[in-house]
């Protein structure tokens, strides 16, 4: 039987520039589709003991990576260097040019690695998928193989020892926190039951996972800086602490409130028993990834929200821009009376649909739920 890769446990220092510490030997290897469903667990409910498994075995003990620890502060103390050069030394193309590839890394993440090949909420043709692989090597947050698994390993087991960030440790864990320390082993574990046969399918996700340190290198830290130095005469200095670092650390923290402040703070319209929220701000910084509440519930609609106005899902205006020129096709969506049924069986009542009395019986609200709800509540 063939295994998916497990998810990179150890070594993590590696990874933050997007690559893994060891070589995955079964990269290659397929393995038969399988949908994924959790089961909704209550907001407030207790934590499961970290220190003991459900056995009552005594787990290892939190194992810090001090060389990540090292590079992460070498590489923010750097990036505000980078932000006193934005204001002290950088010329305006400069920062026009580092505020460009901010966006374009970040819809290689956000519209790229998340929403296509995460989550399969549209099909791309192969120049749309070429776009979106060079932004998310922009962005360096390990290649498209490897997010993707990660991101399935979290939604499917979110909030639980299983969950790569898990918020129920904290903010701080949750945003960086488990980037700085080794796996729980539960993600090691767990990790190996998600597919990712499709994703390993993609000609050009496994060409940038074959030469994904060179190309990161290139594209993401000699590039930035070497276009303002060349082509308007930028300080080489300048064009790499602002275009390459300061850029590159902005856009990892914009991600990571998506797991962290987008987990603990904020309305839940659509399931009041799930951690995930609808926050603002983290939607307005990453482009739509902040209607978190919403996408847990829904997680295959392309709009990553219900409504997806342009000024807050920016994410989801290049993708309509792209359906609209035939690069980007079957944009999935959820119905309005399957979102409508959902607000009014388990949201909080923030949402206008739950003002409204309902037409439909609990039993008309659960037809079809486990066809596009990903965390299907137990009813009591």
């Amino acid at each position: 039987m063939w295994h998916t890769p497990d998810p990179s446990a150890d070594l993590v220092s590696l990874s933050i520039l997007g690559v893994l510490a060891e070589e995955d030997d079964d990269f290659k290897q397929r393995q038969s589709s399988a949908r994924r469903k959790v089961v909704a667990r209550p907001r407030n409910a207790p934590l499961v003991n970290t220190q003991e498994d459900p056995n009552g075995n005594r787990q290892p003990p939190l194992q810090i990576v001090w060389r990540n620890v090292l590079v992460f502060i070498y590489l923010h103390a750097a990036a505000i260097y980078g932000f006193y050069l934005c204001f002290t030394a950088a010329k305006l193309p400069t920062l026009v040019w580092a505020f460009s590839l901010f966006i374009y890394g970040g819809f290689g993440i956000t519209g790229g690695a998340h929403r296509l090949w995460a989550h399969r909420c549209y099909k791309a043709k192969w120049p749309l998928r070429l776009y979106a692989a060079i932004g998310q090597t922009i962005s360096v947050q390990n290649d498209i193989y490897e997010w993707s698994r990660d991101h399935r390993v979290h939604h499917k087991f979110s909030e639980t020892d299983a969950d790569p960030h898990n918020a129920r440790r904290g903010f701080f864990f949750a945003h960086v926190g488990w980037l700085l320390c080794k796996k729980h082993p539960e993600v090691i574990r767990r990790g190996k039951t998600i597919d990712m046969s499709d994703v390993l399918q993609d000609p050009i996700v496994a060409f940038q996972r074959k030469y994904y340190i060179p190309l990161v290198l290139l594209l993401a830290f000699a590039m930035p800086a070497f276009v303002p130095w060349y082509f308007w005469g930028e300080s080489f200095k300048t064009a790499f602490f602002v275009a390459a670092i300061f850029r590159y650390v902005f856009t990892l923290n914009v991600t990571w409130l998506v797991n962290s402040a987008a987990h603990l703070w904020g309305s839940h319209p659509y399931d009041k028993g799930i951690n995930p929220a609808e926050n603002k701000m983290v939607a307005f910084l990453t482009s739509g990834e902040g209607w978190h509440n919403y996408h847990h519930v829904f997680p295959w609609d392309y709009k990553s929200a219900e409504l997806g106005h342009y000024s807050m899902n920016v994410t989801k205006a290049v993708i309509d821009f792209f359906a609209w020129i035939g690069w980007a096709y079957d944009l999935k969506t959820v119905p309005e009376k399957i979102i409508r049924n959902r607000v009014h069986r388990t949201g909080d009542g923030t949402h206008p649909f739950a003002l409204e009395d309902s037409e439909y019986t609990l039993d008309d609200m659960t037809v079809n739920d486990d066809l596009f709800s990903e965390i299907v509540p137990q009813e009591r």
